[in-house]
This record gives C-alpha cells, structure tokens and sequence, in this order.
C-alpha cells in the first residue's frame, strides 16, 4: 500500500546467502601454517565465520601464542590465499537454494535489501559479480569501515542510508554474531538453519524465528510486519 512505511531486509553474506565454508577454511589453514600456528581446521572455523578477519583469527588462537603483529601477518596471508583462490577455474562458492526466487519475491513488495557481512568489501563485490547480483542490494556494509559483529554499527549505517527505522527492518544470519548485531540495533533479527550456527545457538542469542528454506521468509515477514501496518 502506498501509505506502508519503508522496510529493510539485510542479509548476512557467508552461511546465509552463499557457502563459503570450505574455502574460508582452506585459507584460514594456510595462513595459520604460514606462521606455524596450528591449524584450526573446518569445524573450528566454522564456529568465527561472520566475524571480522582480525577478531575471527584471535578467537581461533590458541591463548598466549599470538599477538597483534601475528594477527596482522596471519589477515594478510588469509586474504592473499583467498584471492589466489579465487582465481582458481574450480572455486567453488555457491549461493545457497532459493536465494534468486527470494529475492525476486521480496523485490515484488518493494522492500529494500542489504547485506551486512564480515568480509571486505572487495570479497563481497566478487561475491555479488560472480552470482550476477550486482545492483540487487541498495547498501551493502562490510568490515573495512565498521567493528566487527555483533557490534551494531553496520545496521545503524544500513538504516541511516535508506531512511529506515528499526522496527521496520531486519537482518537474517546464520549466526548468533548476526542475532546479537541484530537484537542490539533494534531489529527483528532471523536466523537460518542452514547456516554456521546450529538452531539452538541462535535461539539462545535472541532469534525472533528461524527458518528451514528461504521461501518461508516472505511470508514470515508479512505476519511479523503486518501487511500495511507498522511493525509492533
């Protein structure tokens, strides 16, 4: 309806849109070996996607064995392995299922789309040009200039470029980074099952609802916004 106010949807970017796990952990390895470290493997890794690289490394760590002139050398080695592959003719980083008809569907209701991401920016471009979804979001927030998730300020800014309040937008993540980033920016936060985090940890870090599928999210939107109404 044309009195309805603006709405937001931010989407996280890694366990959410697309499934980088395993070439984020390949060159967390790397980097880790590169200044023999242990390497933290996929499972561990799995636990920091969503975090910005610096906090992401220090988390993984083991405690007293790395320092800030380590964690410095370790983000370079990480993103110059990254890069390498991504040149690779087989890299491999798919969007996860449903994400094209969701986001064709949630375009039909006019409402605005972001992404909040721990990557930089120049790994989210590469992101959003290899799947063709270039000019599909109207903001997009990443690392380079704001603290790592859950720290809120890529949400504020998300709102404050589009003219959007709180109660009518929204961050979908796969993680408790992204609910927590959420929940303190005053958001409907959503989590989803097929990501990083299990249900349980979302739940547990202020989830509103999780989902199993992307195409349960329209529909959810419209019964928590409420069709031509501000948000509760």
């Amino acid at each position: 309806m044309a009195n309805d106010p603006l709405r937001l949807v931010v989407f996280d970017c890694d366990g959410t849109l697309v499934d980088s796990q395993h070439a984020i952990a390949h060159c967390m390895d790397h980097a880790f070996a590169a200044h023999d470290l242990d390497c933290p493997g996929l499972e561990k890794t799995r636990t920091i996607i969503g975090l910005s690289l610096p906090e992401a490394i220090r988390k993984l760590a083991a405690p007293g064995m790395i320092d800030d002139a380590i964690i410095e050398g370790v983000t370079a080695a990480y993103k110059a392995a990254f890069f390498e592959l991504r040149q690779t003719p087989d890299f491999y980083e798919p969007l996860f299922p449903g994400v094209r008809e969701m986001l064709a569907e949630l375009d039909t209701r006019n409402w605005l789309l972001g992404v909040a991401t721990g990557k930089a920016r120049r790994g989210l471009d590469a992101v959003l040009a290899r799947n063709a979804l270039e000019g599909r979001f109207v903001t997009l927030q990443t690392c380079d200039n704001h603290p790592s998730k859950p720290h809120p300020s890529m949400l504020h800014a998300a709102m404050d470029e589009t003219g959007v309040d709180a109660p009518n937008a929204v961050i979908i993540g796969d993680t408790a980074y992204d609910i927590e980033m959420g929940r303190a920016a005053g958001m409907l936060s959503i989590g989803v099952s097929w990501g990083y985090h299990d249900i349980e940890t979302l739940n547990n870090a202020g989830a509103h609802a999780v989902i199993d599928h992307f195409d349960q999210l329209p529909g959810l939107l419209e019964t928590m916004w409420g069709t031509g109404r501000d948000a509760a």
